[in-house]
């Protein structure tokens, strides 16, 4: 399958780098804004260097886009090259709104092709492992999660596109909180009700948040609470699912994050405290095993992993959070209509 990237920065030359290690893709094509990154990319995986994304979209041999510029540009790249016929795979959050999350899902139907929405920490082992766990039972019926994600930026932060309301669509829930928000669907389905607060308590960036704290709640009364936070000061990760015999956490994503690491600990009142523990090595392989699932979706002819449906529900979610923030009261969801 021939590939082509429109966007040239950090998550375009991790996607390039994916690329290499998967049999039977070949990137084509890099194309960015900036001349120079397109050409350092694309010089490095031994293809053509363009700055204008309708260059990729117009190839012929291209059949599937990796979509990775900053939100506002979403929508418009990915209606374009899937009213071509070509499959696309979308950097997170998938749009700035459900508005043009809509548009994009209804592009990809109308051509027949596949769009998925890239929320890699689907594929990070840990996490893996404890959706593991817990489809064999080992947890029992779940009954709530709790989830932890942030970093502390950088110098400048609030200078960068992310503070841009009209670029972003939303700030530090947009941002990292959007994976929370997915991997909690993932476990759990559709939520029907939300209640939130966000606060931009240090960086200059209103009315865009640094921080913005959830309680989510499913028809079956379930509920998962989340804080997405910017002004962490040392990157955090925490996944905790707890059911009616157990639980499972993954801790740490690696690298600044800490150990990968997944754990299982089981009910029992008379026992002592004990916890299967695994503690996972080596480089980042979840966008490499990302592209793996999609390229298999695509072969395949089945929906992917963190599909586009997947990446319209999470900002419907986000968008509800902000909706409560707004009104300071729960928000009640209509989960399953993608397309109203």
């Amino acid at each position: 399958m021939k590939v082509g990237i429109v966007g040239a920065g950090l998550q375009g030359r991790r996607r390039a780098q994916a690329l290499k290690a998967v049999d039977g893709s070949e990137l084509v094509i890099v194309a960015d804004v900036r001349q120079d990154a397109a050409a350092a990319l694309a010089a490095a995986a031994g293809c053509v260097a363009t700055s204008q994304w309708e260059d990729v979209v117009a190839r012929d041999d291209v059949e599937a886009l990796i979509v990775c510029t900053p939100p506002h540009l979403h929508a418009q790249i990915s209606i374009a090259a899937m009213r071509m016929g070509k499959h696309v795979l979308c950097e997170k959050p998938l749009a700035r709104n459900a508005d043009e999350g809509r548009e994009m899902l209804r592009a990809a139907r109308e051509s027949g092709v596949r769009l998925k929405c890239g929320f890699n920490l689907r594929h990070h082992p840990a996490v893996r492992q404890v959706r593991q766990w817990n489809e064999v039972g080992n947890i029992g019926e779940i009954d709530w999660i709790r989830c932890r994600y942030g970093i502390g930026g950088r110098p400048g932060y609030d200078q960068e596109w992310r503070a841009q309301a009209e670029v972003s669509g939303g700030g530090q829930l947009m941002d990292q909180g959007i994976h929370l928000l997915d991997l909690c669907r993932w476990f759990l389905g559709d939520f029907t009700e939300v209640f939130g607060f966000v606060a931009t308590r240090f960086w200059d960036m209103a009315p865009l948040e640094d921080n913005a704290f959830a309680l989510l709640r499913t028809a079956q009364g379930q509920i998962a609470s989340l804080h997405a936070s910017w002004t962490e000061w040392k990157p955090l990760f925490s996944f905790e699912v707890f059911g009616h015999d157990g639980y499972v956490i993954v801790e740490g994503l690696g690298g600044a994050y800490g150990s990968e690491r997944a754990i299982l600990g089981r009910r029992d009142f008379a026992a002592p405290f004990g916890e299967e523990v695994i503690e996972f090595r080596g480089a980042d392989r979840s966008w490499e095993e990302e592209w793996r699932e999609f390229a298999s979706a695509i072969q395949e002819g089945r929906e992917p992993s963190a599909s586009g449906e997947d990446g319209l529900a999470a900002i419907e979610l986000a968008q509800g959070i902000y909706e409560s923030a707004r009104l300071g009261c729960t928000v009640g969801l209509a989960p399953g209509v993608r397309l109203s």
